[in-house]
């Protein structure tokens, strides 16, 4: 097929995908408790997203469809007591009261998404936490308006200049006081017990430097979110996992280089000693920078290279709002790309004793990057999927979007060159001012 058809019927493809519900589903009791996803309309026939919950944990997701006129908690419920009848929620107190928490959240003139995330980390129901806010080289008031006007009581307002999610982030961690430290976006609704879940894990394990949780839609509404949640979105499955540098796993070739696989930034926790040792992270990365990305994954590698294990917990969950159009899915295809190979140069340079372990690894890791950015058609018929496997592409991965990824990876150690002469070129100023 020649380029133009081929495109033509990628587009075609894009815009028939349909909207698709997004609900829970608790299992806990006798009865089945079926309610809407944060922010959506109630249940009704069509495609529906679900998270089967136990006992109020989260253990697997399918997809489902109602028919018209059927009762959609039945419909449902059948279907996850079928598929999740051997899933387990796990213990509710297995690891202990959770310890003093700071919640970082770095924004950028999104104030009405930043007051529904707030809204939510108040809710939480961790026994004891602070949120700090920090406005990134904001161009307008609003985000410090908001906060004085409705959360001053509750959150603490830091303004960062220097634009960067990394370098808000690190701004973040130099203002907080707990011994853990928790970020998470302002695109999010946090499940009340997100922070619990999420900073237990410190008070267990005293070698524990990091832990990641679970990130779930909160809406899938257009053809973007539907396409990119088909493919996995940001969710790392149902199966808590530590990953320990003293005992590589056996299943991680390229450990701890692919750290995507680790966790994203939308849900992440650091104890915060660790990362202030590490240098925090490092603010040539992240969106706002021409890094594109890869500020929580060189987190992650710089953690796990000093010795510290990593915990994901899919107990601890959010709920993203994805970007929503096509153009977006450009974006974020070549910002995930740039981002990927600016992290692993980030890494490099603040570390180059891990060069040695990187180029004995680049082999594979050269056909784990092929195989990242080749094109997925679908998988499974129907759009049934498994508990904690919704990763079944029922609509096939764009070879426009395929392309974009690889370009932003050629060009990803450059945009990280550019990010750090950006950041030097401020001090150069100020030192030739100081000179004259």
């Amino acid at each position: 097929m020649a380029r133009s058809a081929r495109a033509q019927e990628e587009i075609r493809r894009f815009l028939d995908i349909g909207a698709v519900q997004v609900a829970e589903l608790d299992l806990d009791g006798d009865e089945a408790v079926l309610r809407p996803g944060p922010g959506s309309p109630p249940v009704t026939h069509g495609e529906v997203f679900v998270l089967v919950r136990r006992g109020g944990r989260p253990v697997g997701t399918l997809l489902g469809r109602v028919p018209e006129g059927a009762d959609p908690k039945a419909v449902l419920a059948a279907r996850a007591g079928a598929e999740c009848a051997a899933a387990q929620a796990g213990e509710p107190g297995e690891l202990g009261e959770p310890p003093y928490a700071s919640v970082v959240v770095a924004t950028r003139e999104r104030a009405g998404q930043l007051a529904r995330a707030l809204d939510s980390l108040l809710a939480q129901d961790h026994p004891r936490f602070e949120i700090v806010v920090v406005d990134n080289a904001p161009v307008t008031s609003e985000t410090r308006e908001l906060i004085e006007r409705k959360y001053a009581e509750r959150v603490r307002y830091v303004c960062e200049p220097v634009p960067g999610l990394a370098a808000a982030h690190n701004a973040g961690l130099d203002a907080v006081g707990a011994g853990v430290v928790a970020f998470t976006d302002d695109d999010v609704v946090a499940d009340p017990r997100w922070l619990t879940e999420l900073t237990a894990p410190f008070a267990a394990d005293a070698g524990l430097g990091c832990s990641t949780g679970l990130i779930l839609p909160a809406r899938l509404t257009t053809p973007a979110q539907v396409l990119l949640e088909s493919h996995g979105g940001f969710a790392k499955g149902f199966t808590p996992r530590t990953y320990d540098p003293a005992h590589p796993p056996g299943d991680e070739p390229l450990f701890p280089f692919t750290a995507g696989r680790f966790g994203s930034g939308a849900n992440m926790a650091f104890r915060t000693a660790v990362l202030r040792s590490v240098g925090g992270f490092d603010p040539a990365t992240g969106a706002g920078t021409a890094a594109r990305g890869g500020d929580d994954l060189y987190g992650f590698v710089r953690v796990l290279a000093q010795g510290h294990r990593l915990r994901y917990t899919p107990h601890a969950l959010v709920w993203h709002h994805h970007r929503e159009t096509w153009r977006d899915l450009e974006t974020q295809a070549y910002g995930y790309g740039a981002g990927l190979t600016a992290y692993l140069t980030a890494v490099l340079v603040n570390r180059p004793a891990l060069l040695p372990a990187f180029l004995a690894r680049l082999p594979r890791g050269l056909a784990h990057a092929r195989a990242l950015t080749a094109v997925r058609e679908t998988e499974g018929a129907g759009g049934a999927g498994t508990p904690g496997d919704h990763d079944v592409r029922t609509h096939p991965w764009p070879r426009r979007l395929s392309r974009l990824q690889r370009r932003g990876m050629v060009y990803g150690p450059v945009g990280y060159l550019k990010a750090r002469r950006a950041l030097r070129a401020p001090v150069r100023e100020n030192t030739a001012r100081g000179a004259r």
